[in-house]
């Protein structure tokens, strides 16, 4: 239960929570994602964009229905345990923070990787470091920086886009649809660039601080997701104009690849920096999303009671964003960037689930119940057809999940 006096401050309205979302999708999941996509559906890379587009879309539905009944930091956390009961509650917070720790380890290692790869462990660390501290100084801080993150993204997105369209490098033969990776390989594509829109959960988990939730949660949501779609769908179809889709899957950089191939080496520097930005964007509002989880499970005594702590002065959960910092600076001085990219979609798939069957349960009329449906059959399928070592490794850390959940509760009983 939440006590009296540490509730979170209420200081977000759509455009701050549109911005939050777009700051947690719009670049890094292009920047990382693409190239891996490509490599495992071949031609049929925009097959696979439009199938986690599709399954995003019903998640987003699922969350902003469900955010507006239940406006309270944590996420589908808070909706499945009200809706399904505590395990499921519990499994959800499991999946996302478990998940996408292991996402902010890797966008910090992305940052590292492009502003200095020979030390790229100890900029992802300082990176860490000095995001948790603008988050620990209040959310409305982190939405004005993130503003200024989303910006720089989206205009080296749009140079990117018009070098690649506007050169004779570009051949639209390139853009064919066909499924060489078969449904299998779109399908793991698919799986992969849901990595890229899973974004949008931050505005349902910071709910508690955002004004007037029941009508700005189910407009930003949608919003923010429609627009990252349009970004997303942009830069693939450009990119993949210029290198096909071969090329774009043996990528290193792929978008600075492009706009080398494109005749413009030039920009090939401009993109790194976006690069590093976006990242920096994905972290900044990754962090914010996990301490709010964090926050949700320590009050209910699924993580340690002290984390549910709020700052008298910043009115947020300092506790938690601080061990987030904490664990994540640790993990970036170890993990691989590329492996955490499936551990983490996995994860948040598993997450949207319980999102969904939450949904479900809102409304008896069958139309009602269309998207939940689709959406929770759509991350059934995405999650299991990840890479094995991801499935392997993520559905082992959900098992650890339960295991602590049943001592959790066996102790209590006691």
């Amino acid at each position: 239960m939440t006590q009296p006096g540490s509730e979170l401050r209420r200081t977000l309205g759509v455009g701050d929570a549109v911005i939050i979302g777009l700051g947690s999708m719009v670049g890094a999941g292009i920047f990382a994602a693409l190239g891996p996509a490509a490599e495992a559906a071949g031609s049929g890379l925009l097959v696979g964009l439009a199938v986690a587009a599709v399954v995003a879309y019903c998640n987003a539905m699922s969350s902003a229905r469900l955010a507006a009944r239940y406006p309270a930091s944590g996420g589908t956390y808070v909706y499945g345990r009200e809706r399904l009961g505590e395990f499921w509650g519990y499994l959800a917070g499991w999946s996302f923070v478990v998940g996408k720790t292991a996402s902010c380890a890797a966008m910090a290692l992305t940052v590292g990787t492009y502003v200095w790869p020979e030390q790229a462990h100890a900029v992802a660390v300082a990176a860490v470091v000095a995001l948790t501290a603008v988050n620990y100084g209040g959310v409305q801080k982190s939405a004005w920086l993130t503003r200024s993150i989303v910006a720089v993204v989206l205009a080296v997105l749009a140079f990117v886009v018009v070098v690649c369209l506007g050169s004779e490098a570009s051949d639209a033969g390139r853009l064919d649809i066909g499924a060489s990776g078969g449904a299998g390989g779109v399908l793991q594509a698919a799986g992969l660039l849901f990595f890229a829109f899973a974004g949008y959960a931050r505005i349902a988990t910071l709910g508690e601080e955002i004004r007037d939730p029941v009508r700005t949660i189910p407009r930003a949501i949608p919003l923010a997701l429609g627009i990252a779609l349009a970004v997303y769908t942009c830069v693939a179809v450009a990119v993949l104009s210029v290198l096909g889709s071969e090329g774009l899957g043996q990528a290193g950089a792929p978008l600075a690849d492009a706009v080398r191939s494109a005749g413009v080496p030039g920009l090939v520097p401009v993109v790194r920096v976006g690069a590093a930005v976006a990242a920096l964007g994905s972290l900044l509002a990754l962090i914010l999303g996990v301490s709010r989880t964090t926050l949700a499970m320590a009050r209910d005594r699924h993580l340690p009671g002290a984390l549910s702590a709020v700052h008298p002065r910043f009115q947020v959960p300092h506790r938690a964003e601080l061990a987030v910092g904490v664990v994540v600076a640790a993990l970036a001085a170890t993990v691989d960037v590329r492996g955490a990219i499936g551990f983490s979609s996995f994860g948040v798939l598993a997450y949207y689930a319980v999102a969904n069957a939450s949904a479900w349960t809102l409304d008896t009329a069958p139309a009602r119940r269309v998207v939940p449906v689709v959406g929770l059959l759509g991350c059934v399928v995405l999650a299991f057809s990840l890479p094995g070592t991801s499935v392997v490794a993520g559905a082992g850390v959900l098992a650890v999940g339960v295991v602590a959940y049943g001592i959790r509760r066996r102790t209590a009983a006691r």
